[in-house]
């Protein structure tokens, strides 16, 4: 049945986890909301929006209140019983963004039984029916109310966030002082007789089980005998033990909306008494016995539903990064108060001094975007002062003029001498008989002389004219008369056709003469 029960609550709290997962909480405070701030703050306040104060006032932040529910149980000298329920109800209110105060009420039951006999009850007066010094075993066992009312303070871990601007959850831990009130019953009689430990023969750790099943069937669940316990030394509350306490506490909530959230926690109390089980003899000699070592403590481990109340102001401070304006503003200012920006320029370049890695450029001198003057060819004179604009690389370094002295092209220094003119000298003239056109033997050992200059004077050539008159047909003749000259020289003589030119000049000579002269 317990199982059932734990298994519902695991699924009720994984429910609501995952509502808290889908929350839409995007507000965020406000720092110039004014409403938020108490008639105590608001002198601050406007000392801040007016910027002659650099720190806002602190919100009125809305009050926690919360319920839970969980395991209680009691750490002493009998084993506990698992599970035993508790449950608390609390008020928190923050006092800065980190801090915070707590006054809680817890209510517990907490029963334990032991699964070996005890034989050392001499003192124990709760155990009066049985008879130690025979050494009939008794189980010790109890059934203790604890109530517990403390003021906390509390310390949040992770709100201050320096990479995000909030938290969906909150790491927690404190310490708390209050007061505890408890009153231990055991089940030491069936009715008004004492019961029969004796028959329970099993013993040794893996018979637990066994053991404590017999004695579960034996035992009534009365608690009807008072345990022993410190009310005639102690503070009373009533029939109950009034002790001062100090607790430990650990936690972590989960943001469901912004006015509810759902916190898992540890608390651990210790206080200065051994009887909150009702029990305090060691296993010792009969004749001789000995309290135990240590005090009782009691834990309980809890989760709670809180919700945040309160009008006209921000949710807990737990749950503000106090970081947030700071770097909003930063990133976006609104609110600060900047002075206007003044841009010097002592040179008059257009480059303003913070930037100008040049700040005494000379009136007049064109500059590059840092203010360094211009200087286009990299001569180290400046485009103002330079009297040659582009020195080529190869003629620096230049004068204080920036000019450069220049060396001579390569290809001057190994000059190829144009070639000779030509130098052939004077060459014959070819005579035709009437209305021949055929070279003769004696025109041909003349055209062999001129063949022979040609190939001595490669850079030569030559034009071949004839003088017709002006009849076609004599122009005709011209035309066959040098070209059959022009066709001995190539053909038989071995001369390119492009030295050698030919042409008829009508009226210019002798009819019957080709002239042959160098171009």
């Amino acid at each position: 049945m317990a199982s059932k029960k734990y298994k519902l609550m695991l699924v009720g709290i994984l429910s609501l986890l995952s509502l808290g997962v889908f929350a839409q909480d995007t507000g965020v405070y406000n720092i110039y909301d004014s409403s938020v701030i108490s008639s105590k703050g608001q002198a601050q306040q406007n000392e801040f929006m007016n910027n002659t104060y650099d720190f806002p006032a602190k919100p009125r932040n809305e009050i926690e209140i919360g319920i839970s529910g969980g395991m209680f149980s009691v750490s002493g000298d009998v084993s506990a019983k698992i599970p035993t329920a508790g449950f608390g109800i609390h008020i928190r209110k923050a006092l800065g963004y980190v801090f915070s105060l707590r006054g809680e009420y817890v209510y517990g039951v907490a029963k334990g039984l032991n699964w070996k006999p005890s034989f050392g009850y001499k003192n124990d007066p709760a155990w009066s029916a049985y008879n130690s010094a025979i050494l009939q075993p008794v189980y010790y066992n109890y059934r203790s109310h604890v109530q517990d009312l403390s003021l906390q303070g509390i310390f949040t871990l992770n709100n201050v966030r320096f990479h995000k601007q909030k938290t969906g959850f909150v790491l927690y831990g404190g310490v708390g002082f209050g007061a505890t009130i408890y009153n231990t019953k055991i089940n030491a009689l069936n009715g008004s007789t004492p019961y029969n430990f004796s028959s329970i023969t099993a013993s040794g750790y893996s018979n637990r089980k066994d053991i404590r099943k017999a004695l579960k069937d034996m035992m009534d669940n009365s608690y009807e005998t008072d345990a022993e316990n410190n009310r005639k030394n102690s503070p009373t509350l009533g029939d109950n033990t009034l002790k001062p306490s100090g607790s430990l506490i650990a936690g972590i909530a989960f943001k469901l909306s912004k006015r509810i959230n759902l916190a898992i926690e540890d608390k651990f109390t210790f206080i200065k008494d051994d009887l909150l089980d009702g029990q305090q003899w060691q296993e010792h000699s009969v004749a001789d016995p000995v309290q135990t070592r240590d005090f009782d403590s009691y834990n309980y481990a809890s989760v709670g539903l809180n919700f945040n109340v309160g009008k006209k102001s921000v949710e807990p401070l737990w749950w503000i990064n106090p970081l947030d304006y700071a770097y909003s503003e930063i990133n976006n200012p609104k609110h600060m108060k900047i002075p206007k920006p003044v841009f010097d320029d002592a040179d008059g370049d257009g480059v303003v001094d913070q930037l100008d890695k040049e700040p005494n450029t000379p009136a007049g001198c064109p500059v590059d975007t840092h203010g360094v003057s211009r200087d286009t060819d990299g001569d180290g004179v400046p485009d103002c002062k330079d009297k040659q604009l582009v020195t080529p690389t190869e003629c620096q370094p230049v004068d204080a003029d920036g000019v450069g002295k220049c060396p001579d092209p390569e290809c001057c220094k190994n000059l190829v001498p144009a070639p000779a003119a030509c130098q052939i000298g004077d060459l014959p003239s070819v005579s035709f008989r009437g209305k021949s056109s055929i070279v003769s033997n004696d025109a041909k050992a003349m055209l062999a002389t001129v063949a022979s200059k040609l190939k001595d004077n490669a850079a030569c050539s030559i034009i071949v004219t004839g003088y017709p008159a002006a009849s076609k047909a004599s122009q005709a003749l011209c035309n066959k008369r040098v070209a059959a000259i022009k066709a001995y020289l190539t053909e038989k003589e071995g001369i390119s056709a492009d030295r050698v030119d030919t042409n008829c000049e009508v009226g210019g000579g002798d009819a019957n003469t080709v002239d042959i002269k160098a171009k």
